[in-house]
């Protein structure tokens, strides 16, 4: 449908590296263990960048995202070949946040200075867990002396840190929890990411099903670590935790439904134009996608998003101080009019608060999310 644009959203970029040394049984992302060749892969996500450009001529790149699998299985060398690639395709601000994700098992004193000096400069730690009982049931390859080096470490080089946790995990109490977050909060680190651990199709955990809290006891987890992480950092998205100015520019730039290029095997794609928007998916089968990358045809799926106010919404009500209405028509280049009956309903159920210019989630909104954004759907 034609979109009335002021001006197209922010722009980032995303390079998905697919490997992992293992593959984690909760884990529905497009991972993969087994050997690569990095140099083929590296080359094939520079194609596959070169064919994007026609859909993002005279963008602006605000943030970069090094995901997977695990990006820090990856050369310091590919990381700086990709990014110096980046540059010179794109437009890219100097100061641009690049984020990569590491994981404490891959962990290098070294080679963690080395991605730093190669242009990475906030870090992303899948920590998990500082307990070993559960870092083994999760399946993860380091245990909790490897995650606490790698905090450290991490620390001392970077400005930038995240931690991602998770709670509700197999067998787990409410002291465990709480103990892994106050680990985590001994380090002071600038960000902290919370997930509850969910049972997602198409992984092991959901063909076999460990035993898990239930939905009381995860709550009470929710809640406890919610009022523990609220007294030193801004609680701004359901999962995300951050000191002042440290929050994630990337994941922002999704939450308030601007673009993003993604490029490697699986990665997903959303961009704007006055004709609509559109998203994409690369070809996940890492083997196929570089055949595809070299071929010029990377994109396995591409189709225009019919449900723009649903998928707005999806992302900008994990926001817990909300959005501006104005961000609405920025974002979607429609009218809020298109809303005001929705936003009517949401508000009577008591699901949001608003005013001319402003909605923000309640607490009860947050809780029953789910809730709250059916109203939305077409």
């Amino acid at each position: 449908m034609p979109l009335n644009f002021e001006s197209l959203p922010p722009l980032s970029l995303y390079i998905h590296i697919p490997w992992c040394v293992r593959k984690c049984p909760y884990c529905d992302f497009n991972s993969h263990e087994g050997d690569y060749d990095e140099e083929t892969y590296v080359s094939a996500l520079i194609r596959d960048l070169e064919s994007c450009l026609p859909k993002i001529w005279g963008r602006r790149i605000s943030s970069l995202f090094f995901g997977g699998g695990t990006p820090s299985l990856m050369s310091p060398h590919a990381i700086e070949k990709i990014l110096a690639q980046a540059r010179a395709l794109l437009g890219i601000d100097p100061m641009i946040e690049v984020t990569m994700e590491a994981n404490p098992g891959t962990f290098d004193r070294e080679k963690f200075g080395a991605f730093r000096e190669a242009g990475v400069n906030r870090l992303s730690l899948g920590i998990q867990s500082f307990n070993d009982r559960h870092l083994g049931m999760l399946g993860r390859i380091h245990d909790a002396k490897q995650a606490a080096l790698a905090v450290e470490t991490a620390l001392k080089q970077f400005r930038n840190v995240n931690l991602d946790l998770m709670y509700a995990l197999p067998q787990q109490n409410l002291a465990e929890a709480e103990s892994d977050f106050s680990m985590a909060l001994s380090f002071d680190p600038p960000h902290v990411s919370a997930y509850h651990l969910t049972l997602e199709p198409n992984t092991f955990f959901h063909k076999h099903p460990p035993e898990i809290p239930d939905e009381d006891a995860s709550f009470e987890m929710q809640c406890m670590i919610e009022e523990m992480l609220e007294k030193s950092y801004r609680h701004y998205e359901t999962s995300a935790f951050a000191k002042e100015g440290m929050q994630c520019r990337h994941n922002l730039n999704y939450w308030e439904f601007g673009d993003y290029v993604g490029i490697g095997a699986g990665a997903h794609a959303k961009i704007s134009g006055p004709e609509g928007i559109v998203r994409q998916m690369r070809f996940k089968n890492p083997k196929d996608y570089v055949a595809k990358a070299f071929s010029g045809n990377p994109v396995q799926e591409e189709h225009e998003v019919s449900d723009i106010p649903f998928e707005f919404m999806m992302n900008a009500l994990r926001l817990n101080e909300g959005f501006p209405l104005q961000l609405f028509e920025e974002r979607t280049g429609m009218s809020r009019v298109f809303i005001l009956p929705e936003l009517d309903e949401a508000e009577r159920l008591g699901y949001i608060g608003r005013d001319h210019l402003k909605v923000v989630p309640t607490l009860r909104g947050k809780r029953f999310l789910n809730d709250l954004l059916q109203i939305f759907l077409p």
